[in-house]
């Protein structure tokens, strides 16, 4: 494994890579700053940390909109950042970053079409310290996510230095070995005083990443994860623990109660745990969970998280946390006064695949939007899997939600914004599926699901009943394809992206699927099909999935 280079910032010296074997791997960095705060009490102190931190960056290195207002962009975080940490410094308090996964993945073409490379430098030059590793680190697979980590050779980009910062899994592990694909966790120490990092990656990864993607690792629980860790750590006499955890709920940023998935896996850690700083559910929150300040600050740069804790010099306890959500908005100080280093870095980036991203494909007459009905159905939902089934010339499309990941504008359209509403460059796969299997497909939106799942579809229309009970709620009489009441007996062409046909999102009746050819990528199929459209083009929500 390459080893890290030494590096000194701002009064932190960074010490060499241990060598994947020796694992668990502690990262310890030595912080010697000088001076610490005084405490209440005659020869007591204190030590105070401040954590900024971004959860689902996604390649997010240009600003956008939100509310008529520019907003997040690389550039203008790392501006944010400097400033936050130049106030705190002011205040006694030492300052580290961090990520808490999918910091790429899901990405604009402006760090896709390059691999997330941009995205990676530009978080070396912001200085991020480690983060966890979100389900969108693996979309292009383990031996992708190394390189990116590591350093390597792309047949696309050439040869890539890798990231400064680390990665940390203590719940990703290798099939065979068992050992943690990254460090477990991190040992930092402030002033001092030791501060453990455990990063932890969303059990459920293997169901909403395509099945190559994580193939050779497995993923453990997460609270035992922690557990297991926090042990450790608790042995080398860390007091001051704080979770990265790539997996969320909902809250407000005012210190609400906090709801969702995370809830139970925080109630299940250490309570030696201070911190869990989340991800994954793209919401902007703070709040207490059994005793644990919780975070998460929305996605894609438009946030940060700012934590401030004070530890106990003596017992290196935290003993007292505070947080709050931090917008960055480019309109207002200091957003804008950009960093100018990663704003050229950005600029590069952009000239480089501008050629192929401003091109212009097709009109849209009005907004297309992924909105669903009650039932399920979205304009933008038809719009793709109508350009699926014309692609590959099936009777029938299933398109997963979940894989559409923007909206379109009225307006000229580009293949840029195209490739935003489908990011993830997944082949499209025709196979047969007979007229039972369908029935038990649709099953699957509700069946085994934390949610339900309503695949978006062509070339076929049904309704369902929210009162029936999960796997009971399609009645094979209520399924049309092409029109004709289904054939449970039939065999039926249909196509589906090669996250689908993997068995992804839990939808195993694809991968009984058979005389299976691969096609198009889902973005060449969706511009070839946009520019053959009447213009301006539309779609329209038609019932094609309706309720009883």
């Amino acid at each position: 494994m390459r080893r890290m280079k030494r590096w000194i910032r701002a009064g932190v010296r960074r010490v060499g890579r241990l060598p994947a074997w020796l694992l668990p791997v502690v990262l310890v960095l030595l912080l010697v700053s000088p001076a610490v705060t005084s405490a209440e009490g005659a020869g007591s102190r204190t030590v105070r940390l401040q954590l900024l931190a971004i959860n689902d960056f996604h390649g997010a290195l240009q600003s956008r909109t939100l509310g008529g207002r520019p907003i997040g962009g690389a550039a203008v975080l790392a501006a944010y950042w400097d400033r936050w940490e130049e106030e705190a410094k002011k205040d006694g308090f030492t300052t580290l970053r961090v990520g808490v996964g999918d910091l790429v993945g899901a990405s604009p073409p402006v760090s896709a079409l390059l691999q997330d490379e941009p995205t990676i430098e530009a978080l070396n030059r912001m200085h991020l310290l480690v983060s966890a590793v979100g389900n969108h680190e693996f979309d292009e697979g383990v031996a992708e996510l190394r390189r990116l980590q590591e350093g390597g050779c792309h047949p696309v980009t050439g040869c890539f230095e890798g990231a400064k910062f680390q990665y940390l899994t203590a719940n990703v592990v290798d099939a065979k070995t068992g050992e943690p694909l990254f460090p477990p966790y991190a040992i930092v120490r402030v002033r001092g005083i030791p501060v453990g990092f455990i990063g932890v990656t969303l059990k459920e990864t293997p169901t909403i990443v395509t099945p190559t993607g994580v193939a050779g690792v497995r993923f453990l629980d997460e609270a035992e994860s922690v557990n297991r860790y926090v042990a450790e750590l608790k042995r080398q006499r860390v007091e001051t623990i704080i979770v990265l955890l790539h997996q969320g709920g909902d809250g407000d940023r005012r210190g609400g109660p906090i709801s969702g998935a995370i809830v139970p896996i925080v109630e299940a850690m250490d309570d030696e745990v201070d911190v869990v700083l989340s991800g994954h559910t793209h919401r902007g929150y703070w709040g207490i969970i059994d005793g644990k300040l919780v975070t998460q600050a929305y996605s894609s740069g438009t946030a940060f998280a700012d934590v401030d804790l004070v530890l106990d010099g003596a017992t290196g306890d935290v003993i007292d946390k505070r947080a709050r959500i931090v917008d960055t908005y480019a309109d207002v100080p200091p957003g804008t006064e950009p960093d100018k280093q990663i704003a050229r870095l950005v600029a590069r980036a952009k000239e480089q695949v501008e050629p192929i991203i401003n091109r212009v494909v097709g009109t849209a007459a009005d907004d297309i939007t992924r909105q669903q009905t009650p039932a399920g159905e979205s304009e933008l939902g038809n719009l793709i899997a109508d350009a699926q089934r014309w692609a590959m010339g099936t009777q029938v499309a299933f398109m997963n939600p979940g894989g559409i990941r923007a909206d379109i504008a009225a307006g000229e359209v580009t293949w840029g914004e195209l490739y935003e509403v489908q990011p993830f460059g997944n082949d499209l796969v025709k196979m047969t599926l007979t007229g039972a299997q369908i029935e038990r497909l649709l099953e699957q939106q509700w069946l085994n699901q934390p949610y339900p799942r309503i695949l978006q579809v062509s070339g076929l229309d049904y309704s369902w009943d929210p009162r029936r009970p999960v796997g009971d709620r399609v009645d094979p009489a209520d399924i049309r394809i092409g029109g004709q009441p289904l054939d449970l007996n039939a065999r039926y062409t249909i196509t589906a992206n090669s996250f689908l046909a993997a068995g992804g999102d839990n939808f195993s009746v694809f991968t009984e699927g058979q005389d299976r050819v691969v096609g198009p990528v889902d973005i060449d199929a969706l511009v070839r099909y946009v520019e053959q459209l009447p213009q301006p083009f539309n779609a329209r929500v038609e019932g094609r999935i309706t309720l009883h």
